[in-house]
Formats: C-alpha cells, structure tokens, sequence
C-alpha cells in the first residue's frame, strides 16, 4: 500500500469519528455509530503511539533524556497499546 493512500485512510478515518461524535453530541448516533467509534478511538490511540514511540527512539538516538519502554531485547514497545512494529521479536 503507497503512503498516498495510508494518509487518505487516516485521514477517512478521523473524518468519520468526528462525524459520529457530532452525532452523539446531537444524540443521533446509533448503536452501530457507537461502536464504530469505539474502533476508530482505538485506531487513533494506536496510531498516536506509534508515532510517539517512533518520535521517542529517534530522540534517544540522539542521546536525548526521553522515557521509552522495552522488552527483553532491544525492541521499543507499548505493550497494551501496539504502539511499536518491533512489538513482537518472533513475528
């Protein structure tokens, strides 16, 4: 997949999660919105680790002060929210 079409999808997908709160502010979302918007909330946080994991290595790299957490290897890690794609060594 090209990176054009990851950034439309992310960028789809926070598109539709800010309909669905409009609709639940309204009150007019239905229990598929809701659930819906559940998933894209975890799709977020999910993407919003990475990015800081990615963000966070980079500045240790450089010899920065900053808080990372990993494994039992060298693989950078947010373990309850599969911040990193080195998460898993064996996969």
């Amino acid at each position: 997949m090209n990176q054009e079409l990851y950034n439309t999808i992310g960028k789809v997908a926070v598109e539709k999660l800010s309909s669905i709160h409009s609709k639940m502010k309204d009150d007019t979302a239905t229990t598929d919105d809701r659930k819906l918007a559940v998933l894209l909330e975890e799709i977020t946080a999910l993407a919003k680790n990475r990015v800081s994991v990615t963000s966070n290595e980079t500045e240790l790299s450089k010899g920065s002060d900053v808080w990372v957490e990993r494994t039992q290897g060298h693989f950078p890690h947010i373990r309850l929210h599969g911040g990193a794609l080195e998460d898993d060594p064996i996969a």
